[in-house]
């Protein structure tokens, strides 16, 4: 089945140069465009698409906003949302995943981690621009540039304590591997990856891979293994 994908941003030929290239791939449909944040609330709402696919810098709404109203931490019935931008600054990374973000691109990434992206978010996982993402988990579990800490962001103990494997994969995943490079490096299969990283996030209550690394740098940062 296709990826339903819901596109915003306020550029007409931003918005033509992302369906085109999402339209060509065999598995992802575009089923809608918006030229701002409030727009694309409002779509996404109706549409229920499977992937939202937002620019921050929208007027009426911005991208954060938006994905803050579709994705964020109140929300009952959160909604995909990845955030593409020409601008790679640490506070747009970080502010963008606060708001409940699964991905991260810069709108140079190219056809094929645009289609990564939006596959990954759709199946619950998060893909990262690989130009920002060890330095952006490291901000992000410190709090925004010049913030120092976030107060009440120590990490919470797991419910059951991580097997040494699971251990293994965790911090795989906070250098920014992905399923296959965790599974070539610790001469296991894919979906005994898979397994691990389920376990894991449900052993600490992450959403998404980028909590889970995260959370790994938190805790390694506050003297945890």
């Amino acid at each position: 089945m296709s990826v339903r994908v819901l596109i915003a941003d306020d550029q007409d030929l931003v918005r033509t140069g992302l369906r085109m290239i999402l339209d060509a791939q065999p598995d992802i449909e575009v089923v809608g465009e918006a030229r701002d944040g409030a727009e694309a609330v409002a779509m996404a709402r109706e549409l229920r698409p499977d992937v939202c696919l937002f620019d921050i810098r929208m007027p009426v709404m911005d991208g954060l906003q938006a994905t803050r109203e579709l994705a964020g931490p109140d929300v009952t019935d959160p909604l995909p949302v990845v955030v593409i931008t020409t601008f790679d600054l640490d506070e747009y990374v970080y502010a963008a995943l606060r708001s409940g973000a699964r991905g991260f691109l810069l709108k140079n990434a190219g056809a094929t981690m645009l289609r990564e992206a939006v596959h990954a978010a759709a199946r619950g996982d998060a893909l990262i621009d690989p130009n920002v993402t060890v330095r952006l988990i490291e901000a992000f579990a410190v709090g925004p540039p010049g913030a120092g800490p976030v107060p009440g962001r120590a990490p919470a103990a797991p419910s059951v304590p991580l097997t040494d494997r699971e251990e293994d994969v965790l911090a795989a995943v906070a250098r920014g591997l992905g399923n296959v490079e965790i599974g070539r490096e610790l001469h296991v299969s894919l979906s005994t990856v898979k397994t691990h990283i389920a376990s894991i996030m449900a052993k600490i209550g992450a959403r998404n891979r980028v909590e889970l690394a995260i959370w790994a740098h938190e805790r390694g940062a506050r003297g945890g293994r």
